[in-house]
């Protein structure tokens, strides 16, 4: 490969850009990503998959129980009054962090002949069919394609003058893996005033606590732990948890300024994919299948499209808007009106009582912020 030029830059090295790298590196691309951390490293994500990725994940590859993930069928919902509801995951899903997960997909990259740089990009310019991008310590590089791999909020967003950039967002994200008693086939999401916490069992029996709550809410207290005792542990299952557990990080992982105002999944003819096209709450517990599903939406309609199978730029851009939308549009709108009842802390409580009422709800309202099993 020309170290200056390829047929599809990645930016952004999480799931969705390793996801599309692979997929691309399979079908013989030139794939260049471009990652601004090392790997392995940890993130704030609440680390629970929804099966649906499951086949294509084979079909990468990548087979996550071989790593140590936890597969888990079983769901639990509590109100920061400690009120409970149980359900079966009409799917399924499993348990991996972030650590490993991205390692192992990285790994992956490169048996497929992806090139990686550990570079961060400063801006992109599209000019006549052809896309300049800018890195701090290899110049400037060339493709065809480009992919907006780069997270949640990125510098790179404010070059590009997205919209949803212009708005400071309210939530804080905290994450953090313990060790203790918890049962491995289980997710549980436990609602405290201000946020909510997802807790699952990961490889080496770790567990992941990650919770969001509003920033403003967050910075009545000098810090993390004064945060935790008064307002948290209100719910009684966290404080259990986290008082009986040890901690396996020597501080918690924090990110502030998350957004989940709509975004665009094309912008400067850039091809966005996972957190980057649009974030669900993390209420609604599927972040990284999204990320992943939206990798495979990308690929095929890039591959169609430099095997001239679609027409034009024009036409490639408006197949994957549509195609987005059409797969992502209900989730997103579903996690914002579900994340938007939790918060009012009067209602959660007897949202519940409702819920226990009529349990069969509870997974309609699952399946529709879940995909059905993905064709490959």
């Amino acid at each position: 490969m020309d170290k200056t030029k390829a047929d599809i830059i990645i930016i952004g090295g999480g799931l969705a850009g390793l996801a599309s790298a692979i997929h691309l590196g399979k079908a013989n691309y030139n794939v260049l990503l471009i990652e601004k951390n090392n790997y392995p490293k940890h993130k704030v994500c609440g680390e629970y998959v929804s099966n649906e990725v499951l086949p294509y994940l084979t079909f990468l590859g990548f087979d996550p129980f071989k790593f140590g993930a936890k597969r888990i069928s079983n769901f639990e919902l509590t109100t920061h009054n400690s009120r409970s509801i149980k359900a079966k995951l009409p799917l399924g899903g499993f348990g991996m962090s972030r650590y490993q997960m991205d390692f192992q997909l990285y790994q992956l990259a490169l048996q497929n002949k992806v090139k990686v740089l550990q570079d961060t990009v400063t801006n992109v310019n599209y000019d006549e069919d052809l896309f300049l991008v800018k890195t701090t310590l290899n110049g400037t590089l060339e493709s065809k394609i480009v992919i907006g791999a780069f997270g949640k909020r990125s510098n790179l967003d404010m070059e590009l003058e997205r919209t949803f950039i212009k708005n400071k967002s309210p939530y804080l994200g905290v994450k953090m893996h313990v060790s203790g008693d918890f049962p491995e086939d289980k997710v549980a999401l436990h609602n405290f005033k201000g946020g909510y916490c997802g807790v699952s069992k990961v490889e080496n029996n770790h567990i992941n606590l990650c919770y969001i709550t509003d920033f403003k809410a967050f910075k009545r207290f000098k810090n993390i732990e004064a945060f935790q005792e008064a307002i948290v542990f209100k719910n009684q299952k966290l404080k259990a948890l986290f008082k009986s557990s040890t901690p396996q990080f020597e501080k918690p992982l924090t990110i502030s300024q998350i957004s989940f105002e709509t975004k665009q999944p094309v912008e400067h003819h850039i091809i966005m994919c996972g957190d980057t096209a649009g974030m669900i709450h993390p209420l609604c517990g599927n972040g990284m299948g999204m990320a992943i599903r939206s990798a495979q939406l990308a690929s095929k309609l890039i591959i169609d499209y430099l095997e001239e199978k679609i027409e034009n730029r024009n036409t490639f851009e408006q197949l994957y808007i549509k195609q987005w939308k059409k797969t992502f549009s209900l989730r997103l709108k579903v996690g914002h009106g579900i994340a938007y009842l939790f918060r009012q802390n009067w209602l959660a409580p007897k949202l519940l009582v409702i819920l226990a009422k009529f349990p069969f709800l509870l997974p309609k309202i699952i399946r529709m912020t879940h995909g059905k099993s993905m064709n490959v």
